[in-house]
């Protein structure tokens, strides 16, 4: 039973197209290594998959710099010098840019004026008031935003302070608790400081002249 035709169109799925390229590709690299050997031809193959891989085979006695200046011979067709001229026009293009942004910033700066006419200082004035413009915007959006970030912080630290008060407050009212202001026969109040770096007020009311408290100490 024979094989069936395959339909020539591409292969929708990654993998599956990905697996018949090696395949394929292993498939011609050995007709074409028969074909040099049995005909004694000279063979350059070059192949670029879809994922951007390289694949080369070339004829054991030969390269294929020499296969392409063998067809640029035979052909008269100058590949090297068609590729060089193109990269030079390009180069060319680039210089032309170049040239006309550095003109167009010395002009900026005030320079190379001579040679503009009305409409050419008119234009200039524009860009450069359009400039300014987008700097100011820009100016004021990093203020606004370097000022709402300070509010955020003033409207937390005051709230951290509310708390600290309310703290206070509650403990001033608790009778367990009270302000000592070192008068009588009371000892002096201590302030310590959590780990998160807030202040907190912590009062001890003592007996006075207790006999068990004269040689107290806090550790």
């Amino acid at each position: 039973m024979g094989r069936g035709k395959i339909e020539i169109k591409k292969i929708e799925n990654s993998t599956n197209r990905q697996v018949t390229y090696s395949k394929r590709r292993n498939g011609i690299f050995k007709k074409a290594h028969e074909l040099s050997v049995l005909c004694d031809a000279k063979v350059s193959l070059i192949m670029l998959s879809g994922t951007k891989k390289f694949h080369e085979y070339t004829s054991p006695s030969t390269t294929t710099k020499k296969v392409i200046d063998e067809y640029q011979s035979i052909t008269g067709i100058d590949l090297w010098n068609t590729h060089y001229q193109k990269m030079q026009a390009h180069l060319r293009r680039l210089k032309d840019v170049n040239n006309k942004l550095r003109t167009e910033i010395r002009q900026r700066m005030g320079e190379d004026l001579k040679d503009l006419s009305w409409e050419q200082m008119y234009n200039l004035k524009e860009n450069m008031h359009e400039a300014i413009a987008l700097i100011r915007e820009r100016k004021y959006h990093v203020i606004k935003n370097s000022t709402n970030t300070c509010r955020k912080k003033v409207r937390n630290l005051e709230e951290r302070h509310g708390n600290l008060l309310f703290d206070l407050e509650t403990r001033y009212e608790d009778p367990k608790y009270g302000i000592v202001d070192n008068a009588g026969d009371f000892n002096s109040a201590v302030a310590f400081i959590d780990g998160g770096g807030i202040p907190n007020l912590y009062s001890f009311r003592l007996q006075p002249r207790h006999p068990n408290l004269q040689n107290l100490r806090l550790s």
